[in-house]
């Protein structure tokens, strides 16, 4: 997060005030929400819950809504650093479209126009001045209040001004109490706050696509678990490592994860035993899936989250998707379906994932794979298989054997061996 007023010399106590610039504090500008009708305030009242819960560890905020779509968060008491931490963790709660780190100052013009002078000192280049009173009472209007402090900021520095794409900005905004000087911010994620379209459970796998299609639907406003299988006893736990870290990073835009963990290497096994030979892949994948609809319906999911993207290998054709949606009622939600492994790439190095998932590890993918695999597999073929191995019972059975973790990016951690229900 780059700091904004960093040019300005830190103030002599915690909040600012014995330099005179002011209170440091963050505000937030919100995007989809500020469009919503009747139900907007609890689409509100759950983004503000998450703000609350994603720096819980960094001590008692106070947060207010003000005006159309913008929220403020301040920590009375606490210094520079610990409110830019604050503005760290802001920009990674999903609902939020930008992230600044501001001065709050009384509403007279003169407090206004010498913080807005002095956070502009020291800088290079060519700079605009963006102002906005959402107080209608204060005596300028905003383009009589960019004008001045820009020919303010002249005066006192000669930097040129330049309207458009200018090098360095400087926002203020006019409230009903107070004023805000700032400059610029940091992108948020945008999208919904998490929890708000319900909940959802995803086959997190130690690969690349499974986490870019959980942070696309925590975005979208789901709350989500996640279930990880291993090719145990067969494997060392390596996979599992990757899928708790990649589930830990993922924690940063829901907080309160959850990581079920199941050792699939002795069904693997049985279906090899059965006969599936080139359906193998996509028999173990509709098995995967009516594991996680059985622990879905425990937790209380309403769909399972894949990493699928169309064509991308040989169990995610047309044919074998479809045979895939058959093993299970629950509807499958598949974000990735009409991306490209580039694209895909690009969204895991910017949510923090892509390292991780290169990592090596052998996970139950990787293991008893056939020679050859089919492309177009039958249903009735696959629900052969699926009789053969009494798949309902043997998904039962596996979902006693999971193991629940909580890899949370706060720091905590709470491994048991329990059955999904308990959990």
């Amino acid at each position: 997060m780059p700091a904004p007023l960093e040019s300005v010399p830190p103030p002599q106590d915690r909040d600012g005030a014995g330099s005179g610039l002011g209170e440091l504090c963050v505000l937030m500008k919100l995007g989809e929400i500020v469009l919503k009708g009747s139900n907007r305030k609890l689409f509100e009242r759950r983004l503000h819950n998450n703000i609350r819960n994603s720096v819980r560890d960094l001590g008692q905020i106070r947060l207010s809504q003000r005006g159309s779509g913008v929220i403020i968060v301040r920590r009375p008491g606490a210094s520079d650093v610990e409110v830019a931490r604050i503005a760290e963790r802001m920009a990674d709660v999903m609902g939020v479209v930008w992230v600044h780190l501001v001065r709050r100052v009384d509403k007279d013009l003169d407090t206004i126009t010498d913080v807005a002078v002095r956070s502009m000192a020291d800088l290079q280049g060519s700079f605009a001045v963006r102002a906005r009173r959402r107080d209608k009472r204060f005596a300028m209007t905003s383009s009589e209040l960019a004008g001045h402090l820009g020919s303010r900021i002249v005066e006192a520095y000669g930097y040129p001004v330049r309207l458009k794409r200018p090098d360095h900005t400087l926002y203020v905004e006019v409230d009903k109490d107070e004023a805000f000087v700032f400059t610029d911010g940091t992108p948020g994620q945008g999208g919904l706050p998490a929890g708000m379209s319900g909940r959802g459970l995803v086959l997190m796998s130690g690969g690349i696509d499974s986490p870019v299609a959980a942070h696309r639907m925590i975005r979208r406003g789901l709350k989500v678990d996640f279930l990880h299988f291993s090719g145990m006893p067969f494997t060392g736990p390596e996979s599992i490592y990757k899928a708790y870290s990649l589930v830990r990073q993922l924690d940063r835009f829901q907080v309160g994860s959850r990581l079920f963990v199941i050792p699939f290497g002795k069904a693997q096994q049985q279906l090899k035993s059965s006969g599936a030979e080139r359906l193998q892949i996509v028999a173990q994948r509709r098995l995967m899936l009516r594991t996680a609809e059985a622990l879905a319906d425990d937790l209380g999911a309403e769909c399972l989250v894949t990493g699928d993207a169309l064509g991308q290998v040989s169990s995610q054709t047309m044919a074998n998707i479809t045979a895939l949606d058959d093993a299970v009622d629950l509807p499958i939600l598949r974000p990735l379906i009409g991306m490209d492994k580039t694209e895909i790439m690009d969204q895991a190095r910017r949510i923090g994932t892509l390292a991780i998932s290169e990592l090596p590890d052998e996970d139950c993918c990787t293991m008893l794979t056939p020679r050859q695999v089919e492309t177009a597999a039958k249903i009735g073929d696959l629900r052969q298989i699926d009789r053969r191995l009494d798949a309902d019972e043997l998904a039962e059975h596996l979902l006693t054997t999971a193991q629940v973790h909580k890899p949370s990016f706060l720091g905590e951690a709470a491994p048991a061996r329990v059955r999904a229900a308990g959990a």
